[in-house]
């Protein structure tokens, strides 16, 4: 989307299904100031002002970000690469206009940005832990528990975003990272490059690149998108978490695009064993083909299985880097996660090549689906 920024707009609720999507435009989040959007090239600090560079393993489809400090502060900073060659200037300015109007603590900050003569660079707050599956896998113990308190996290950056009608479009687990925070981990969306403002009558059909894992059956349709798009992902990613598998995935992008399009997922006992019906019911609940029947981020928080648990005696004193323990619920199975194979999904993940347009595979897939109805 490649729309200008009206300063005059202002952010509406989630609507009764969260799903009525739009047109995309501007993208001046909550509280827009009347302030002019820097130019790239303008107020922005210079490479110099950054040391130490180190590269992390967080590479997109048009970037590349890296771990730095910043001289006097000394503040360490992750410097997100964008090469000009593979994207518009406009695109990356519509990415800074967002990201200089949001402010939630689940959501990573934009500190700053510049330009090289190859790049466009946005200067984000780091997050000290990582990626998220990363994260949870270096800990063990997973529960279900945790699950749970950590997808909270998750719902209140969609139910902030989702407020102002911004849909973020490209949620999956290298988009989601950890910090620490006072007593215990804080998760973090990030990479708003495919993120849009949608407003009523719906008609916005987003450009699908990359792998479709956690893409909702409407972007793979070339249909219009909607703010429950993004529930549709993170519907994927519980699935993930839970599991250590893919719930779509095949052997050939046209079959895993199929599946999505079918709702054609299932719950492996031996993937599932330990994880408790009301965790499934949740998954259920966001993978629903049509987008008006997903429920909005605000529902969701409201889910018994994610209501919050209080901590446990032992926890009174928590270390700052571990995460907590969680007393026992009836919504949840107490017993540890198996999180082999969320190491082996991690390790195929990071050798995917996600810059594979899939667009041409539409006539494939409406031809299929014509066939079977």
């Amino acid at each position: 989307s490649n729309s200008t920024c009206n300063m005059g707009g202002g952010g509406g609720g989630e609507g009764s299904s969260g799903g009525s999507g739009g047109s995309a435009s501007s993208l001046c989040g909550p509280r827009s100031r009347p302030s002019r959007i820097p130019q790239p090239s303008s107020r922005l600090p210079q490479p110099f002002q950054f040391t130490n560079y180190s590269f992390l393993p967080c590479r997109g489809r048009f970037s590349v970000t890296k771990r730095c400090d910043q001289r006097g502060s000394k503040r360490t900073v992750a410097a997100k690469h964008v090469n000009k060659k593979l994207l518009r200037r406009e695109q990356v300015l519509q990415e800074i206009r967002l990201l200089q109007n949001l402010d939630h603590p689940n959501l990573v900050k934009l500190l700053d940005t510049y330009e090289t003569a190859s790049s466009y660079v946005l200067v984000l707050e780091m997050a000290d832990q990582g990626r998220f599956l990363d994260y949870i896998v270096s800990w063990g113990n997973l529960t279900e528990e945790k699950v749970a308190l950590y997808l909270r996290d998750i719902l209140e950056a969609l139910h902030y975003l989702h407020s102002w009608r911004i849909a973020h479009l490209d949620l999956k687990p290298e988009n989601i990272v950890v910090e620490h925070a006072s007593s215990q981990p804080v998760i973090k969306l990030t990479d708003f490059g495919d993120a849009v403002q949608l407003n009523p009558p719906s008609s916005y059909i987003h450009p699908l690149l990359g792998s479709p894992e956690f893409s909702a059956p409407e972007l793979i349709l070339g249909q219009p998108v909607s703010l429950t798009s993004d529930l549709w992902s993170l519907g994927v990613v519980t699935y993930v978490v839970l599991s250590g598998a893919s719930p779509f995935l095949d052997e050939s992008l046209e079959e895993t695009c199929l599946n999505i399009c079918r709702l054609d997922f299932s719950f492996p006992e031996d993937y599932f064993q330990g994880v408790s019906p009301a965790a499934r019911d949740f998954i259920c609940l966001l993978l629903r083909g049509e987008p008006e029947r997903r429920p909005p981020a605000a529902s969701c928080l409201e889910e018994p299985w994610l209501q919050p648990r209080s901590l446990s005696s032992s926890d009174s004193t928590l270390n700052p880097t571990q995460p907590p323990a969680l007393s026992p619920s009836r919504n949840h199975c107490g017993a540890h996660l198996d999180t082999s194979r969320l190491i082996s999904f991690i390790e195929r993940r990071k050798h995917q090549n996600d810059a594979r347009p899939i667009g041409t595979i539409k006539a494939f897939l409406h031809s299929r689906l014509l066939s079977q109805t």
